[in-house]
């Protein structure tokens, strides 16, 4: 179940590297290879200390969908090789912790943006691989992403939240709903307070449909300064099956 244990030379050559995932010099990486054949996971519990888990050679949406019921979600790819993660600790944001500071409420009443829902779904995930980013010289964010999470969007998991000013796009965010759990993936803005703004009426939206928790993923002081907060991957495994959403 989950594939074997596969001794990973170093292979991994993608710029911008996620921080400290990449192997020192003639030290491989063991990690679990998933059969083509076969969608399952093995336990997160089993993902190494910067929550590598497995790799695949195929990014197809019905592995990513038993991905995010595992608790696991794709980061990267690299000579076509798509590398899965499970960290510990894991980001949450429960819709009632939700932060909106006066400046933000200010950007609100001013109604500097519009929002759409689910509208350019691919328009925001390309700018979130085109926006640059800090310290990073290239983006995870690849053709085959891009192809994977429309075909989700088509399937109706995939969901996008855009900001417009006038009509223009200049922020958003995307990722994957499933049940009562919204998986955040990436997020962009090109002028300030943009990516704030979609994530805060994504949030809003979200909570009025029911949602009861956003998987952030990553525990970073932007996603802490809108209310997020770090759980242990236990918890986060168990608020899953709380909510329903376990591996098929």
């Amino acid at each position: 179940m989950g594939g074997e244990v596969w001794y990973l030379p170093l292979i991994i050559n993608l710029k911008p590297h996620p921080p400290n995932l990449i192997p020192q010099p003639q030290i491989p990486l063991a990690v679990f290879w998933l059969d083509e054949d076969d969608l399952s996971f093995p336990p997160p519990e089993e993902a190494d200390e910067d929550g590598l888990l497995a790799v695949s050679a195929d990014l197809r949406p019905e592995r990513v969908l038993e991905a995010y019921r595992s608790g696991v979600f794709p980061w990267f790819e690299d000579d076509g090789y798509f590398f899965w993660f499970s960290p510990d600790p894991r980001a949450v944001l429960f819709p009632a912790d939700l932060k909106v500071h006066k400046s933000m409420r200010s950007i609100f009443n001013q109604q500097k943006f519009t929002y759409t829902f689910n509208q350019q779904f691919e328009s925001v995930m390309e700018a979130c691989a085109a926006t640059p980013r800090h310290g990073q010289s290239g983006t995870w964010i690849t053709p085959a992403f891009v192809d994977a999470y429309v075909r989700l969007h088509q399937m109706g998991y995939a969901r996008s939240v855009e900001v417009w000013e006038s009509d223009r796009l200049v922020g958003g965010l995307y990722g994957i709903l499933i049940g009562k759990v919204f998986f955040g993936e990436s997020m962009f803005s090109t002028v300030p307070n943009a990516s704030k703004a979609g994530f805060i009426r994504f949030v809003q939206e979200l909570e009025r449909k029911g949602v009861a928790m956003i998987d952030c993923q990553q525990d970073t002081e932007h996603l802490q300064s809108l209310g997020s907060r770090a759980i242990s991957r236990l918890d986060f495994l168990q608020l899953l099956e709380r909510h329903g959403i376990v591996p098929t």
